[in-house]
């Protein structure tokens, strides 16, 4: 028996009758031979870690753009963030965790540089319009490996798919990331914003931090343990816990999400994206060779999206200053007078 068939084993004794087992995948896109000792699941999760899309999350915004300090989140901060509370929901229910784990470290790979903010602008622009969710299909299908793809597992798709619009995930497992995306996301950027002095935990109404804690740690506390009081059944919050976190969502939308301090750069931001896409889907020739195939094969504007939208925060300023601004402009000063 390999190493493999005995960690499938344990996950028939460990995992309820209602996970996802690994022995029990319908499969990749294309065969390949089992691996003798990871699960297939894990063998997922191992590939997307060490993919290029997974490194550049590094250097792509979550919330506020381009901030001053080291501790405010990013998407691959935001990513390992979403893989602890799921894998923690996942492991309390009795479900497969290295599924869970899978999905979670893959389902922020097609995010555009500066949020949604980027997002938002290639939406705007490409035909058919850009989601970041059906993007990070794309790149784990297509994209990843020179075009050859990730071939990851049918379950670890459909979770990276479904987890945040549209249809549920066909497994409980990734269910769970949906959520966990949710009580990450809200309770980091009341962290980074309080950072940024936006507002303070205390700007918070009484009733929504007394139903569900006066603290990060105890936002998450309480909102994990809810999810796992709810059960199998349907992954999702008591009534207890939704409408407080419903009231918490639109609360940061007023005084986060839409607040100048946070959003302030995104009309400059926008524009970056808008012109370096027009650039590119005249000038098709000019995208890296890596992208040239899907221009040839799916036309410029598709492949000035995928270029674009791969890029991190940093690396996009850099080719727009090389395409637009002469050089002798860069160093230039201002004198008051």
């Amino acid at each position: 028996m390999t190493v493999r068939e005995k960690l499938e084993n344990n996950e028939k004794l460990i995992c309820c009758e209602a996970a996802c087992l690994a022995s029990e995948s319908r499969g990749r896109q294309r065969y390949e031979e089992k691996c003798q000792v990871r699960t297939d699941f894990q063998r997922d999760r191992d590939r997307i870690i060490h993919s290029n899309s997974f490194r550049r999350l590094k250097h792509k915004t979550q919330v506020f753009l381009s901030p001053e300090g080291d501790h405010y989140r990013t998407r691959l901060t935001h990513t390992l963030e979403v893989a602890q509370i799921a894998r923690t929901i996942s492991n309390a229910l009795a479900l497969n965790s290295d599924l869970t784990e899978a999905v979670a470290l893959g389902h922020d790979l097609g995010h555009t540089p500066f949020g949604h903010a980027g997002e938002r602008a290639l939406d705007s622009v490409m035909p058919g319009g850009f989601r970041h969710f059906e993007q990070s299909l794309r790149v784990v299908d297509k994209l990843e490996k020179g075009g050859a793809g990730l071939n990851l597992t049918y379950e670890v798709r459909d979770g990276i798919l479904c987890h945040t619009k549209g249809k549920e995930a066909d497994t409980l497992e990734g269910r769970i990331v949906k959520l966990a995306d949710k009580i990450a996301y809200i309770n980091h950027d009341i962290d980074d914003a309080e950072r940024a002095g936006v507002m303070r935990e205390e700007d918070i109404p009484a009733e929504i931090r007394k139903a569900l804690g006066g603290k990060k740690s105890e936002r998450i506390n309480t909102m994990v343990l809810d999810v796992i009081k709810h059960g199998t059944g349907d992954i999702g919050f008591t009534d207890e816990v939704q409408q407080p976190f419903d009231e918490l969502h639109a609360f940061m939308f007023e005084k986060v999400y839409k607040n100048p301090v946070c959003k302030g750069e995104e009309k400059k931001a926008i524009s970056v994206i808008k012109q370096l896409y027009f650039y590119f889907t005249e000038n098709p020739w000019l995208i890296p060779e890596a992208y040239r195939g899907i221009a040839e094969n799916e036309g410029a504007p598709r492949a000035a999206g995928d270029y674009i939208a791969g890029m991190s925060d940093r690396y996009l300023l850099a080719v727009y200053k090389k395409i637009f601004i002469p050089d002798s402009w860069v160093d230039i000063g201002i004198e008051e007078g």
